[in-house]
């Protein structure tokens, strides 16, 4: 059995304090013998390393990403999570069953002092649809068991896929229970769609249950350190324990709000600190070789295949995309309609379009990041719309959208996280002309902290709402979606906490909607009112800006 918290802890402290004497003079004993030789750092034996748990990711039909980092002091200001300076050879093995009397494959990989101790494997030669357990030894230590599965053949056509998404889990403004809560409802595929850390120094107040380590994260130590301490999160291991998972970044896994080469604010070493942020963003997630950053680039965006049952597209909105037009906010901005203006970049705004085109699977799924149907704040003549989403790229969207039609694309779903809260919406070609068709539909999952507790109110309140039509539901509590697709419909129970402030919050379905096979747009089938009749005194309008854009 693994040592408690506590135990490492302490272990790690006693460790500490032993380095500390490396390299003076032995001591001798009060009886005048000499002490014990101090042993060197990078000799020193392991302490239990596996303080931040386990995971695997990017599935596919014959193997899977299994991912650890060994760091005994996971909070050690330097990044390196207390380990020493030297290789460490790290056994893994995966089992058929979780008590691991048969065991499929085993192997070998060696844990490097400049990738963290972080251990990536590269599974192959696993059998398609299959459950398999794994776990890790080092050094005599053996790591949590958990549960993975490899995706179907890709001539096969599954009965059901259960995938669950998140996204934006402020360490500091709450508690990971919505990890927890999704790993209980058993998902074969969990898809995490940006902030998965922030990047922010620690604030204070009543409204932060917990702190962030460490400054403003802008060098490698600190980015490793910050991911460190999220994963230390039991309700976040939890998580990566049940299920592979896909990931893909947004803005805080860098810098608030930043756009391709452009900080937030002016920095000369902007792509020195990007580069920074996506090598502690591979050394902490179960992604492949071909995710490896080169400084600051890294190839993000790929596709997973369910078998015949779906295709899910992982963008990457950041690094490609044009500077937001008319600074970030809200805006009524012509600019924004420019027609060369991007948020994919041309080469993977291609290879989306391609993909359109060879898809053979019953469902497109495009996992990605910020809010893709159009959202205007003004009830009048004006158009008032976020910059920082596809509606500040009006051509992207628009090319993008009569892509999946023109390719005849046959189930689109847009996955979304970002703007903490849940919203439903049925997409358009166009979103002036009330009575357009819809030619799609798009999920957005509220944030797993972010934002604070929230609070429920009646579906339909929203006032944005009523000036958009195509927008369907919206819900300011916390939570995550969980979703069961079939060759026949895909179901979508939009999951929601009471609170997220204190720890141990239910979780139960606020709201469902389903997609059916060749019917594009949303079907509501359920829907949970508000559990109290009190209204709260909040300008709804403007909650929603504040909430998303972090002034709340």
């Amino acid at each position: 059995m693994a040592p408690s918290r506590r135990t490492v802890l302490l272990s790690g402290v006693a460790l500490g304090a032993a380095g500390a004497t490396a390299g003076r003079s032995t001591p001798a004993d009060a009886d005048g013998r000499p002490a014990r030789p101090v042993v060197p750092a990078r000799n020193r034996p392991l302490v239990w390393p596996f303080t931040l748990g386990v995971a695997s990711g990017d599935p596919d039909h014959q193997g899977v990403v299994l991912w650890t980092r060994l760091a005994p002091q996971p909070l050690a200001d330097d990044g390196l999570g207390g380990m020493p300076g030297r290789t460490v050879e790290v056994q893994w093995e995966v089992a058929a069953d979780e008590l691991f009397r048969h065991v499929v494959q085993r192997g070998t990989q060696t844990a490097r002092p400049e990738s963290a101790h972080s251990v990536h494997v590269e599974l192959t030669g696993l059998l398609p649809g299959r459950e398999y357990f794994y776990r890790f030894r080092a050094e005599g230590h053996l790591s949590p068991t958990a549960r993975t599965r490899t995706a179907p053949d890709p001539a096969s056509l599954p009965a059901a896929l259960a995938m669950g998404f998140v996204s934006c889990s402020h360490y500091e403004q709450g508690y990971f229970t919505a990890y927890r809560r999704l790993a209980e409802s058993a998902p074969e595929l969990i898809l995490h769609l940006g902030d998965y850390q922030y990047e922010y120094a620690r604030e204070y107040g009543p409204d932060r249950p917990r702190g962030h380590e460490g400054p403003e994260t802008r060098t490698l130590a600190n980015y490793r350190q910050r991911h460190a301490q999220y994963k230390t999160d039991p309700d976040l291991q939890a998580a990566h324990a049940v299920a592979p998972w896909a990931v893909v970044f947004d803005d805080h896994e860098v810098e608030n709000n930043w756009a391709g080469p452009v900080p937030e604010e002016p920095d000369p070493d902007f792509l020195a600190r990007r580069a920074a942020a996506f090598q502690a963003y591979h050394e902490n997630m179960p992604l492949r070789r071909a995710s490896v950053p080169r400084g600051p680039d890294m190839a993000l965006y790929r596709r997973l295949r369910w078998g015949r049952l779906a295709t899910f597209h992982l963008l990457d909105t950041r690094q490609f995309r044009d500077d937001q037009a008319c600074g970030d906010g809200y805006r009524d901005c012509p600019a924004a309609a420019d027609p060369g203006r991007t948020i994919t970049g041309t080469a993977q705004e291609q290879w989306l379009l391609d993909g359109f085109r060879r898809s053979d699977t019953r469902w497109d799924l495009l996992a990605q990041q910020v809010f893709f149907a159009a959202r205007d704040r003004d009830p009048g003549p004006t158009r008032l719309t976020s910059m920082d989403a596809w509606d500040g790229y009006l051509a992207s969207r628009d090319r993008i959208t009569r892509g999946w039609v023109a390719a005849g694309v046959r189930n689109p779903v847009v996955l979304t996280g970002d703007v903490h809260a849940h919203w439903a919406a049925d997409l358009k070609l166009d979103y002036l002309d009330p009575a357009a068709r819809t030619v799609g539909a798009e999920l957005v999952c509220s944030s797993v902290t972010s934002g604070g507790d929230g609070f429920d109110s009646a579906s339909g309140s929203h006032p944005w709402l009523r000036t958009n039509p195509h927008l369907r539901f919206q819900n300011d509590l916390r939570g995550f979606v969980r979703t069961t697709i079939t060759p026949a419909q895909l179901s979508a129970d939009f999951m929601v906490l009471p609170y997220v402030t204190r720890a141990g919050a239910p979780a139960y379905p606020r709201a469902s909607f389903v997609v059916e096979d060749r019917v594009p747009g949303l079907h509501q089938t359920y829907d949970r009112p508000p559990s109290t009749s009190r209204a709260r005194p909040v300008d709804r309008d403007r909650y929603t800006v504040e909430t998303e854009t972090g002034l709340r």
